[in-house]
This record gives C-alpha cells, sequence and structure tokens, in this order.
C-alpha cells in the first residue's frame, strides 16, 4: 500500500508520488472572456480532466402590426466537449476562453447574438450555438418558420458534443400561434416555449438557446438571451 502513494529521492527523503492522490482542486470559470492557466501555480499537479460548454445562441426580437403577430424561433444551444490532459501535455500556461451567451434581439425586430466558443487553449474548444433568425414577418395568417440548427461538435476532446437545435415557431392566425422553445446544451436547457405575447423565456443552467419571442397587435417584444458557458477544470495529483 505504501509504494502505491509514497516513493523516496534521490536523498532518502519520503515523497508523495506524483498522481496518486487523485482529485484535489476544482477551478471553475463562468465570466465570459479569458484567463489564463498557469501549470507552475500547481506543482503537485499530474493531470487535469477539462469540460467546456459554450454560450448558447440568443432569439430575435418582435414588432407585429395592429391586428397582426410575429412568432419567434429560439437560439441553438452551445456546444461541448471533455477531455483529460496529462501534465506533460500543458503549456506553461493555457488560455481559458468562456464563451458568452449571444444577445438578445431588440424589441423593433433586432437580430440576436450567436453564443461565444468556450475553449481550454489550443487542446479543447466547443462550439456557440447560433442565434434564433427574424425569418417570421407581420401578418394574421397561418406560416411557419424552421428552428435553428445546433453547432456542431468542437475539437480536441474525447467526448465533442454538438448543441440542441431550437424549436420553430408557428402563426395560426393574428393572435394565435406558437414561438419556439431554445436549444438544449449539454449543461443546460433552453428557454421554454411561449403560446402568448411576451419576451422570450431564459434558458436554465450552462449554455442553453433563448426561447423565441411573441408579438401581438402592435406591442414589441425582445427576444431572449442565450445561457452563458462554463469552463471547469479539475486538477489530479
Amino acid at each position: 500500500m505504501c509504494a502505491t502513494y509514497f516513493q523516496t529521492d534521490g536523498e532518502g527523503k519520503l515523497c508523495l508520488i506524483p498522481g496518486s492522490m487523485g482529485l484535489r482542486q476544482v477551478l471553475t470559470y463562468t465570466a465570459p472572456g479569458t484567463v489564463n492557466f498557469t501549470k507552475a501555480t500547481y506543482p503537485w499537479l499530474a493531470r487535469v480532466l477539462v469540460k467546456v460548454q459554450a454560450g448558447g445562441g440568443g432569439s430575435a426580437g418582435a414588432s407585429a402590426a395592429a391586428s397582426e403577430s410575429i412568432w419567434r424561433a429560439g437560439g441553438a444551444g452551445g456546444g461541448y466537449g471533455e477531455r483529460l490532459i496529462d501534465v506533460a501535455a500543458l503549456g506553461a500556461s493555457e488560455t481559458i476562453t468562456v464563451g458568452a451567451g449571444g444577445t438578445a434581439g431588440a424589441a423593433a425586430n433586432g437580430a440576436a447574438g450567436n453564443g461565444g466558443n468556450s475553449s481550454f487553449g489550443a487542446l479543447l474548444t466547443a462550439l456557440g450555438g447560433p442565434a434564433g433568425g427574424t425569418g417570421m414577418a407581420t401578418g394574421a395568417t397561418g406560416t411557419t418558420v424552421s428552428g435553428t440548427v445546433g453547432p456542431g461538435p468542437g475539437t480536441g476532446g474525447y467526448l465533442n458534443l454538438g448543441g440542441g437545435s431550437s424549436g420553430g415557431a408557428i402563426r395560426l392566425t393574428g393572435s394565435a400561434g406558437i414561438g419556439g422553445s431554445g436549444g438544449d446544451s449539454h449543461l443546460g436547457q433552453g428557454g421554454a416555449a411561449r403560446a402568448t405575447a411576451g419576451v422570450g423565456n431564459q434558458p436554465r443552467g450552462y449554455g442553453g438557446g433563448g426561447g423565441g419571442s411573441v408579438s401581438a397587435n402592435g406591442a414589441a417584444q425582445a427576444g431572449q438571451a442565450g445561457g452563458g458557458g462554463i469552463v471547469i477544470v479539475e486538477l489530479y495529483g
């Protein structure tokens, strides 16, 4: 048992075997933007398990004319990736990027923003979710718009997942229909579909797409922002 965890160095001192202690610390990054991971800060480090969740796409705003309506599709969910990396494969410093959630479209039929990519240096990348579009024009007759296709798998991981596609939208009349739900992510849920006029519903967790907004009878409504991403670094030593 002792040989599993301890060894003697060149001076005969008893030392821990690198990597024998298992999980020792977990670092979590949720603020959009970049931060550096410096290997020398953890001299005992043997390997890291990195999990990256990209940001979800936002949904567009809507502004319908009197006695008419607009029903928006949701934004797509962000992608996800995982990779176990030995300390020898790490650079002295690796840049961690946390993808922001896509911005909500303004009420006057404003376009929404795409979700941002999340990454760990050049070793692991997950792709952000595309924004929901502004394809439906104001009107009172039945029509549909397709949902937003989710992003494909990222790169670098032993697990690379694309994001979930969002729900499409349906207008039945000038006051009835269904706004699209946001796409799900591995670590979050998209905003729920809505059947009444209002701002798109919020996603939950990390990386879900914003739910589609609904405008009816001249009352403009904003879209919904996508869920922000997250990067988790588990330190083993």
